[in-house]
């Protein structure tokens, strides 16, 4: 097992523990919990994790665990990184002290939906590495909590590369430059074109590649956001897939140049939805973004 401190105090104390134990596991979380019921002013810590090392913290702690808040990581992490960076915040402003003063013991679902793929874990590497500037102002304290038997050594490399705690930890925008570096595959053969993504369009288009009503109006919705966000626009938006992998390419005629685009919520402002690629990160399983010399390609996939 490897738990490391971090060598300097910052508003978000973002740590790391690597562990391929039972034993390991209690052995990183019940001292990071007891911090964290010792933090004064504090409310009581929140265990996000695995249901089965929930089970072993209950017991463990006996009648103290009734005094932390334990929560299955399937109901936490439950669709993109995005909706995973919606979720913390929204808790945070819910259930931590003024300026977001608590402690989450934080275990990604490694093994299911950002573990199944490549392109999932890219996905949340990203999640973690833009935890650090999106939290920065926040004095969340968060102990992301890896298991070897289900997080490969790939992933757990490129997670330490994520974390302050490490000796190999990088700046979040060189990180994510690295991860968008990747060109994205070219579209297929025979994509349809909408010189205007309306969305009343997309979703007829969507329907008829499969996608229920209620999802092929999100999906539209998303894309119409995204290019009135992206505006003006250079070409036509180009769809193409068939359901539930609904996927709309849109060229804007100008830069992105901002590695946390769509990550960070808008101003409230009571309108529903959200603009632009807020929404679409909240709705689109994927929204990749490339810039180049003379603008950005914007790729949002459904699912």
């Amino acid at each position: 097992m490897t738990v490391r401190q971090p060598s300097a105090p910052t508003p978000f104390d973002h740590r790391m523990a690597v562990f391929d134990s039972d034993e390991d596991f209690l052995a990183a979380a019940l001292p990071f919990l007891g911090e964290g019921l010792a933090a004064p002013g504090e409310p009581p810590p929140v265990a996000i994790a695995d249901p089965r090392n929930l089970d072993l913290l209950r017991d463990a702690l006996g009648g103290d665990a009734k005094d932390i808040t334990c929560i299955p990581h399937t109901d936490w992490y439950t669709g993109s990184a995005a909706n995973a960076v919606a979720r913390a915040a929204a808790y945070l402003a819910a259930h931590a002290a003024p300026g977001g003063g608590i402690h989450l013991l934080m275990e990604p679902v490694w093994s299911g939906r950002a573990g199944r793929s490549a392109r999932e874990t890219t996905e949340w590497i990203r999640y973690e590495a833009l935890a650090n500037p999106l939290f920065a102002p926040m004095a969340t304290t968060a102990l992301c909590a890896y298991d070897t038997r289900t997080a490969g050594p790939a992933v757990v490399a490129a997670a330490r590369r994520t974390h302050p705690d490490t000796e190999v930890y990088e700046d979040p925008v060189r990180l994510t430059a690295e991860l968008d570096a990747v060109p994205l595959p070219l579209p297929p053969v025979g994509v349809e074109r909408l010189a205007q993504p309306h969305a009343g369009a997309v979703q007829s288009w969507a329907q008829t590649r499969g996608l229920p009503a209620a999802d092929a109006e999100l999906f539209a919705t998303a894309v119409a956001e995204t290019a009135a966000a992206l505006a003006p626009l250079d070409g036509a938006a180009l769809l193409w897939g068939e359901a539930p992998a609904c996927v709309c390419e849109l060229r804007s005629a100008r830069r992105i140049d901002d590695p946390l685009a769509g990550f960070v919520p808008p101003p409230p402002t009571g309108q529903d939805p959200g603009p632009g690629l807020w929404y679409a990160r909240q709705v689109c399983a994927y929204v990749d973004i490339r810039d180049d010399t003379e603008g950005a390609t914007v790729r949002l996939q459904y699912a």
